[in-house]
């Protein structure tokens, strides 16, 4: 495996939140990184942050659920850095409610969102991943794939993250690539910052650890599979959710 030294990252998504969390970590990790997300103004400044630390990076501004973008978007990031070597698919939405009243487009927004977008992007790096016989891939799910209240789009989206991870993990392993998923749980993020004050104590109440996980907490889980330490890890979903995948309630 490629020194992660020399790496090229991709990392969806990657704007804000946990993405942003990813692709800070990566380049720690002494990665360049190219982080794709369809918010322009926030990945500009995402992107200027990096290059004012001095890590190698670009942003590309990206629909993730149109192929032709996504095609472009890989295209214009080996132009700028050369070959990609890892593959963060980190891109989300949520568009929670009862199921009776979900409509087609809270659907479909939902499951391109979190499911094609990976698809996409796993299709388009993966040539030159088979090509140089060697390559990671990390697909981010959660804990919400198991199930949750109001959230049949979301938990089908990322529960069909978890079987084109296993599907692309057999089948791409004799070709030197290790595919994996993530699965966290209540995030830190903006969007758990407006909830109100009652809600984020009922939502840390109900983690084992009787704490909310951090953006930190999921790029540590991401550079362990990209470690070439762990060329023998594949197929796999991590938990990382403090414990809340065991036995506590759907939000």
């Amino acid at each position: 495996m490629t020194a992660r030294h020399h790496a090229i990252a991709v990392v969806t998504g990657a704007a804000r939140g946990i993405g942003l969390g990813i692709a800070q970590r990566l380049a720690q990790d002494g990665m360049a990184i190219a982080l794709l997300d369809r918010d322009a103004a926030a990945l500009e400044a995402a992107t200027a942050q990096f290059a004012a630390d001095g890590h190698r990076a670009i942003g590309c501004t990206v629909d993730l659920t149109r192929s032709e973008a996504v095609d472009a978007a890989f295209a214009q990031v080996a132009a700028a850095l050369g070959p990609v070597d890892y593959l963060v698919n980190n891109a989300g939405a949520v568009r929670d409610m009862r199921f009776l009243k979900m409509r087609d487009e809270d659907w479909d927004m939902v499951v391109d969102t979190n499911l094609r977008s990976q698809f996409l992007c796993c299709r388009a790096a993966l040539p030159g991943m088979i090509d140089r016989g060697q390559g990671r891939i990390v697909n981010i799910s959660s804990r919400a794939w198991l199930g949750g209240f109001g959230q049949a789009n979301y938990s089908a989206a990322k529960g069909g993250v978890v079987s084109l991870t296993r599907s692309l993990a057999i089948e791409f392993a004799a070709k030197g690539i290790t595919v994996n998923a993530i699965a966290p749980g209540i995030v830190d993020t903006p969007l758990f910052r407006n909830f109100t004050d009652e809600v984020q104590a009922r939502l840390t109440k109900s983690v084992p650890a009787q704490r909310i996980g951090t953006a930190q907490d999921i790029a540590n889980a991401v550079s362990f599979f990209l470690d070439p330490r762990s060329s023998y890890v594949t197929g796999q979903v991590l938990y990382v959710c403090g414990g809340r995948s065991l036995s506590s309630p759907s939000v």
